[in-house]
């Protein structure tokens, strides 16, 4: 089992390395609250905190100054340095780590996340089913509201040998009138199945993103082996940052630096994981339709 903060942490070690990330970190000594306007951080373990960005958590905040005897840390612009760049004020427990100037915000990180969930679809879709029972005057029936498609029809038949037939005479509908069909979705049946007796309509529906921290990755829909799939789409959404951040250096500071991580580095690493991601993605989508095929394929065709 996957979550969502393991995810996280995956795309962060990823991108930083396990031992080479060099940010400075410290603990709080104390509790905060969502409203606290000053925080107090370890004396003992912070090395550099002075006006900019910290992470606490998923919480980006504005720090006005330091008191290094003290250990107190004051928020710029009282409430308005919490939730800092769109960020959620949140109250965070004692000794929680306080992360300076971080290079990649776990915010940010579970953004490209969720963006690389909700962008695998429709290369890769996430299955459903429900099932109908059979009226005999009746050829139109409403789906739920999440269905993008329909994928095949199988129709329960009478007798003993409890088979199930596949149904190919049917049309989807998803602009259904929603005053006889309330979820705007509705699907015709023109195969003969016997009154009473069940259809089940496997269909096509967008995946769902993660929110908590502790969500199991499944909850998308995806099985659990699409996560390197998505940690590398969230790497390569996330790396073309740094090349950005290199165009806002001082002339002197990019002409020094560039002996040790020469221009494009960065666009380079995000080519790469654009092309795991391509090639995870064309593996993932031969796997799914080999594990639930269309129709035609159902009937052995």
């Amino acid at each position: 089992m996957t979550t969502f903060d393991q995810l996280v942490n995956e795309v962060r070690q990823q991108l930083l390395g396990y031992s080479m990330n060099q940010e400075s970190v410290s603990e709080l000594a104390v509790a905060m609250s969502d409203t606290d306007t000053t925080f107090t951080c370890d004396p003992g373990t912070v090395q550099n905190l002075s006006r900019g960005l910290v992470e606490i958590d998923d919480e980006l905040i504005l720090v006005k100054a330091y008191d290094a005897q003290s250990g107190v840390v004051s928020v710029m612009g009282l409430g308005n340095g919490r939730g800092y760049e769109g960020t959620t004020p949140a109250a965070h427990d004692q000794h929680a780590i306080v992360t300076s100037n971080p290079a990649f915000p776990r915010a940010r990180i579970k953004k490209a996340i969720n963006d690389t969930i909700r962008g695998l679809y429709p290369d890769l879709v996430v299955f459903d089913s429900t099932e109908i029972t059979k009226l005999a005057p009746v050829v139109e029936y409403e789906l739920p509201a999440d269905v993008d498609d329909v994928w095949y029809l199988v129709g329960q038949t009478i007798g003993p040998s409890q088979a199930a037939t596949p149904m190919p005479n049917w049309r989807y509908n998803p602009e259904a009138r929603t005053s006889v069909f309330p979820s705007g979705k509705s699907i015709q049946i023109f195969d003969f199945v016997t009154p009473g007796q069940p259809i089940k309509v496997v269909y096509v529906k967008q995946p769902s993103t993660l929110s908590a921290g502790t969500d199991d990755f499944t909850l998308t829909g995806y099985p659990e082996r699409c996560t390197d799939l998505v940690v590398y789409g969230a790497c390569k959404r996330l790396v073309p940052a740094l090349e950005a951040a290199r165009l806002q250096l001082q002339s002197v500071e990019t002409t020094e630096r560039a002996p040790l991580v020469p221009p494009t580095s960065a666009t380079k690493t995000a080519q790469l994981f654009a092309s795991l991601y391509a090639e995870r993605l064309e593996q993932e989508k031969a796997i799914q339709r080999a594990e639930i095929p269309n129709y035609a394929y159902f009937q052995g065709s």
